[in-house]
């Protein structure tokens, strides 16, 4: 966090030498009040390019077993390029080695660990255990600690489901 802080900081005084620069090219022509606007100018155009590069930047961090599940876009007032451009701030990953396939009763069982990367201020990673039923698609969470399946949480995913198409057909 200090160090976007840090980058944003001398984005803006770069883009400030930018402003004085073309002020000084100009003749002093131009106002004076335009290197503080270049130097607003860069720290929010820093901001806005970290913003974006998020999801790409983690998706590069991790292993190349990883698959991304799902990715949640998100829009916000005080960012009102969001609207025009959503943001990704979450997305959710399986990774492929650590899928357990077996069966129980003659139907395909698979235990994985789902981990869920959200961006806020700092990275929250968040992970879980499950228990897929392959054949009738049933999701069922397990209590990370004793590992026992959590009945009243299950849930039920669609055909197309990419979680089940990865879980179940790349294991």
């Amino acid at each position: 966090m200090i160090w976007h802080l840090i980058a944003a900081v001398f984005a803006g005084l770069a883009a400030a030498g930018v402003g004085l620069f073309l002020r000084t090219l100009s003749g002093k022509r131009l106002p004076k009040w335009i290197v503080p606007v270049c130097g607003g100018l860069g720290m929010i155009s820093y901001q806005i390019h970290m913003e974006y590069s998020w999801f790409e930047h983690k998706q590069q961090q991790l292993p190349d077993t990883a698959e991304v599940i799902s990715s949640d876009t998100s829009q916000q007032v005080w960012r009102p390029w969001t609207f025009i451009f959503p943001v990704t701030t979450k997305f959710s990953v399986v990774d492929s080695e650590n899928i357990q396939l077996g069966s129980s009763d003659d139907e395909r069982v698979a235990q994985f660990i789902l981990y869920q990367f959200e961006r806020h201020y700092t990275d929250v990673i968040t992970h879980h255990p499950y228990v897929l039923n392959c054949d009738s698609r049933e999701l069922i969470p397990l209590e990370p600690e004793t590992r026992e399946p959590q009945i009243d949480r299950m849930r039920t995913l669609r055909d197309t489901s990419p979680l089940l198409t990865h879980v179940c057909d790349n294991a």
